[in-house]
């Protein structure tokens, strides 16, 4: 197998050497300022833990401005352009439980992220891009979104990672990725670097073969620290009556290193970890029904983890994941999901999910090879739909959370309670 470098560097290669086989993108391009775009997004964010067991509830309430701004690109065979990505937030309330990703914490006696959380903090960076035919290069400060390091962004703010990234779309349907990444922000860090990352190589490539059926396959090298896999087949049946039936296939495999990475569960053998974890799902469409049935099965010595290891706080694209991700050793987990859209009652911009997920066969070192764990999941949303407030939305989710007692917080995330609600309201500034 070539080593992450190489495949990076051969990504790379091929884009520019690849002919176009449809319009350039930086053809049609209208100049730097002329395609400039910029938006604040004010977000109040609330999360609410209340956890069972003899363990401490945690609860987190703040607001927010989260701002991204994006000039176009100059024109020319080769086009420039610039972009910043930053938030300035500031906590409501005492908020001292800052457990939820929510809120950071200062740094006391030199261990970071210990002491007090902050009243109001800021952060960000910016970024320089250029684009010749369909390929965009992009350095600095990024929101990411690859199955193999996508940055959370279910918390108040998101994470932010700094490197390099190149997406290259030279062949009509098929879209190459290939990057490096140097340093890692979680949504609760002011350190620009606060997961400690020495060097994430990523590599990928997905692929439209018609309008019913999608592949992907990406990669991740993160030094010292653990090498990923991860692979998608989406395929939709249309049906009589604008209905369709959309099958999903998913899966990760991941070897950790054996020295330098971390693990945040029980593991049995700490020598040798590994883990692979896949998923089928199959969603049943018809006008405002959405009915979806999924099955997912870890294999290994360990469960899947992630984020641990500065390889992304949202690297988890698999349908059971709510607030379990059921991702235990040796763990399967079923679940039923239905999603009601108000619009077939006159409301449109109002949806609401529900969902069950149980998950059995968990092997906890030590302790038992037959844990279990199920959530009861529920979430309301509404985006308005037309006037001075178009598109700001009101999320509210509840999950409801128990598991055996051997695979409680020394092993996992322990019974809870959460109640998240978050306010979005975008506004476009050009």
């Amino acid at each position: 197998m070539l080593k992450a470098q190489q495949l990076t560097l051969a990504v790379l290669v091929n884009a520019a050497l690849i002919s176009t086989a449809f319009a350039s993108e930086q053809s049609e391009s209208k100049g730097f300022v002329e395609d400039a775009e910029g938006s604040v997004l004010f977000r109040t964010g609330y999360i609410k833990r209340d956890k069972k067991n003899g363990v401490d509830d945690t609860s987190s309430l703040a607001q927010t401005a989260i701002v991204k701004l994006d000039s176009g690109f100059t024109q020319g065979v080769v086009g420039f352009g610039v972009g910043v990505v930053g938030d300035g937030s500031f906590k409501i309330g005492d908020n001292n439980n800052a457990g939820n990703n929510m809120i950071p914490r200062e740094t006391l006696n030199g261990k970071e992220n210990s002491g007090d959380t902050y009243d109001h903090w800021a952060r960000g960076g910016a970024n320089v891009k250029a684009r010749i035919s369909n390929t965009t290069v992009t350095y600095g400060t990024q929101v990411l979104d690859l199955p193999v390091l996508a940055s959370n962004t279910a918390r108040l703010v998101p994470e932010y990672f700094e490197g390099v990234l190149a997406t290259s779309r030279e062949i009509n349907g098929l879209e190459l990725t290939a990057g490096k990444f140097t340093k890692n922000q979680y949504s609760d860090q002011i350190d620009t670097d606060g997961r400690k990352l020495d060097r994430a190589i990523v590599w990928g490539a997905k692929y439209k073969f018609n309008d019913q059926l999608n592949a992907s396959y990406y990669g991740l090298d993160s030094k010292e620290a653990l090498e990923r896999h991860y692979a998608n087949v989406n395929y939709t049946y249309p049906l009589a009556n604008k209905n369709t039936l959309t099958f999903d296939f998913s899966g990760y495999h991941t070897e950790w290193d054996k020295e330098g990475s971390t693990y945040s569960q029980i593991v049995a053998d700490d020598s040798d970890r590994q883990n692979s974890i896949w998923a089928v799902s199959g969603t049943y469409n018809t006008g405002n029904h959405n009915v979806m049935l999924a099955y997912q099965q870890n294999s290994g010595n360990t469960g899947y983890d992630y984020g641990e290891n500065a390889d992304g706080g949202q690297s988890i694209y698999l349908p059971n994941s709510y607030l379990s991700d059921f991702i235990g050793n040796d763990e399967k987990s079923a679940q039923v999901q239905y999603t009601y859209n108000f619009a077939g009652m006159n409301v449109p911009g109002l949806t609401w999910t529900t969902a069950f997920v149980y998950g059995w066969d968990i092997k906890v070192a030590g302790l038992t090879d037959d844990a279990q764990e199920r959530e009861f999941f529920n979430q309301v949303k509404y985006t308005v739909q037309s006037g001075f407030a178009k598109d700001a939305s009101l999320r509210v989710r509840h999950s409801y959370y128990r598991a055996s007692d051997d695979y409680q917080t020394n092993a996992y995330i322990g019974d809870t309670n959460e109640w998240r609600l978050f306010l979005d309201i975008p506004v476009k500034l050009f």
